[in-house]
């Protein structure tokens, strides 16, 4: 299966990039092809100043784009500041989520992971989810976004800069737990069972 992992946290070297780093080690051993896009170089424009073009892409825009597009499975990172998400991602949805991208939100199975340095994840997740739940209506396209949400609680002490494990056991469960459920909707989906 097609997998990209999109971290949407426009910080360098953010929590949530490994967050997404961390889910690439735990499906490298699978036959799945997985591919990270990161926000940090997020230069797409703000809504009201300018409007995103097909024609018009620069290097990160198409980039995202095409690995967003390749992809069956799209899970986003999403960080939370202050118990919302960046607004980066929030104008990238506003901004793909037209007629000419549309097929962005065709025939995929979304699933969201959440990321603080606290004790939160959740709000920015459900936020997202229904903001993604009303493009795919909105845009007439048929996906369906997975239920169960990875919660990054305390991200800082359980993973490394490299996005590998620091070792809590209870973390890496939860984490394939997530990974397993979301797995398991996009095999039913995709009809690959």
């Amino acid at each position: 299966m097609k997998i990209t992992i999109i971290s949407t946290s426009p910080r360098r070297g953010s929590n949530s990039l490994k967050v997404a780093k961390y889910m690439a080690h735990c499906l490298a051993d699978s036959d799945h092809q997985i591919r990270i896009a990161n926000f940090e170089e997020i230069d797409i424009p703000m809504v009201g100043r300018s409007s995103l073009k097909a024609t018009e892409l620069t290097e990160f825009q198409s980039g995202l784009i095409d690995l967003w597009k390749e992809a069956e499975m799209v899970i986003f990172v999403i960080p939370e500041y202050n118990w919302i998400t960046s607004g980066e991602l929030i104008n990238a949805l506003h901004q793909l989520g037209q007629k000419e991208f549309s097929y962005l939100f065709d025939n995929k199975v979304f699933a969201l992971a959440g990321v603080s340095r606290g004790r939160g994840g959740r709000r920015p997740c459900t936020e997202i989810g229904t903001i993604l739940g009303k493009l795919i209506s909105f845009l007439n396209q048929h996906s369906v976004i997975s239920p169960l949400i990875l919660e990054s609680h305390e991200t800082h002490n359980q993973l490394a800069e490299d996005g590998t494990s620091l070792g809590n056991a209870f973390y890496e469960k939860s984490a394939q737990k997530f990974l397993d459920y979301s797995l398991t909707i996009a095999r039913k989906w995709h009809g690959k069972e």
